[in-house]
């Protein structure tokens, strides 16, 4: 991905108005789409941690989290505190098991990156949204290539995408964002996608 692309979120972020304080961004957009490896780039720029939506999901939990991520993570940060959270525990790859407790210290930005983070009912609490996307069939191999040891992984794969297009659709996630970043021209990269 161009680093160019990084270069102009985070000079649109640095522009923004803090929301309660604090510059939010977030990162979403369908699995397999790019989003780690763009959030570690505008995370670097804006010298900003990065808080990871794979802390909260499960293969069979699409959308249950979400009260445990507002109040854990985004109520703290937006009243000026430190986000105290438990991780979810990948040990567990099939189940939801919860792990370790990670706390993030509250910084003038932070970076969420994830699938469903800038949701509709977080959007005004963000100081920035950004969407990535590339076609299912390119999101799809970039998930086979990135989990290779685990058996059934296409089939949980497919499940997860067709719940990712209901969600997006019913919440309009994709408009709303401040940019739309389409990284179908960099292929199937050897190292995590996002």
């Amino acid at each position: 991905m161009a680093i160019d692309v990084a270069q102009t979120i985070a000079a649109d972020v640095a522009r923004r108005d803090p929301v309660e304080g604090i510059r939010i961004v977030g990162i979403d957009g369908p699995s397999g789409s790019g989003k780690s490896f763009l959030a570690a780039q505008v995370s670097q720029l804006l010298a900003a941690p990065i808080i990871e939506i794979d802390d909260f999901v499960s293969w069979d939990c699409f959308a249950g989290w979400w009260p445990r991520f507002d109040a854990q993570v985004l109520t703290p940060l937006l009243a000026g505190r430190d986000a105290v959270y438990q991780a979810r525990d990948w040990n567990d790859w099939y189940g939801s098991t919860l792990g370790a407790w990670k706390t993030q210290p509250w910084s003038p930005a932070i970076v969420l990156e994830g699938v469903t983070c800038t949701r509709s009912d977080t959007i005004d609490r963000l100081a920035y949204a950004v969407w990535v996307e590339a076609p299912a069939q390119l999101r799809l191999a970039r998930g086979m290539a990135r989990d290779t040891t685990f058996p059934g992984k296409e089939e949980l794969w497919r499940r997860w995408m067709r719940e990712e297009d209901t969600f997006f659709a019913a919440d309009d996630t994709r408009n709303r964002a401040d940019v739309i970043v389409d990284t179908s021209m960099f292929g199937v990269p050897t190292a995590d996608p996002g």
